[in-house]
């Protein structure tokens, strides 16, 4: 039989998509809906969600929309009720909100470093946790991580430890579910050009015109990124679970060239 182009399809499946209104995630809903997926997005970013959905109505795509704080347990569990209910259930979900600071961890307040790991785990731990039990056995999550989990990220201590905490998370996930035949993959970009990103790249000096960003020599976008959750969420995919898929131009093959970024030290 070999490979067949519609393997890539994801006609009349419903997905779920967090931190949708820029970025990764905005891209990520438009691909899957690009392919035929129905979606139920949520952010905290109102306007910018608004102008997300207006588009994905106008091709088509059948959509359930909410402004959301994924950190809040209830209210997630509230809005996966609602997506299947306007939508049906959930065959893919992507946990792609997040977010961090450049800071050094000394000058990290034991609030900062709570506010870290609710943005980056517990917004994970979240969506799962609704979501599965309203999942289509056969499904699959997409974490959203980063190369930070690889490697040590000097001003972003908390956050690369989360990013690892949701690769082992995803690892051990992935042997829970895979009795249901669902499949779970983490997607770890480095630093893409975003709204979100901008500040953080201009604090951390990885955009400096001495450096080239990575081994490729150009930085990633956010299409690429929801090339690969695409890829993921099809059956193209459908042997593939409990790994991580680096979005990165070769940073974690290479990863010396971050050296001189951190005074020397890469791990």
């Amino acid at each position: 039989m070999g490979v067949q182009p519609d393997q890539l399809l994801l006609t009349d499946r419903v997905a779920i998509v967090t931190g949708a209104a820029q970025g990764i995630g905005a891209a990520a809903a438009r691909g899957l809906a690009s392919l035929g997926a129905h979606i139920a997005l949520c952010d905290r970013m109102e306007g910018h969600l608004a102008v997300v959905c207006e588009a994905l109505v106008g091709s088509g795509c059948r959509v359930h929309s909410e402004v959301l704080d994924v950190r809040d347990g209830e209210a997630v569990e509230e809005f996966v009720q609602a997506a299947v209910a306007a939508l049906g259930p959930i065959d893919i979900l992507v946990n792609n909100a997040g977010g961090t600071f450049h800071a050094l961890f000394v000058d990290t307040s034991s609030k900062g470093e709570a506010a870290l790991i609710a943005e980056n785990f517990r917004t994970v731990t979240n969506c799962v946790r609704s979501t599965v039990p309203l999942m289509n056995d056969g499904g699959c999550i997409v974490n959203v991580t980063s190369v930070e989990a690889f490697h040590a990220a000097p001003g972003f201590a908390v956050y690369a430890a989360m990013k690892a905490a949701v690769q082992q998370f995803t690892q051990s996930l992935a042997l829970e579910l895979g009795g249901r035949g669902i499949r779970v993959n983490c997607v770890a970009p480095d630093m893409i050009p975003t709204a979100g990103d901008a500040g953080l790249a201009e604090a951390s000096g990885a955009l400096s015109a001495d450096h080239h960003p990575t081994p490729l020599r150009r930085m990633g976008t956010v299409d690429e990124c929801a090339a690969v959750i695409a890829f993921l969420a099809s059956d193209l995919a459908g042997f593939v679970t409990g790994t991580s898929i680096p979005v990165d131009g070769g940073t974690v093959a290479g990863a010396t060239w971050k050296a001189s970024l951190h005074g020397g030290f890469v791990m």
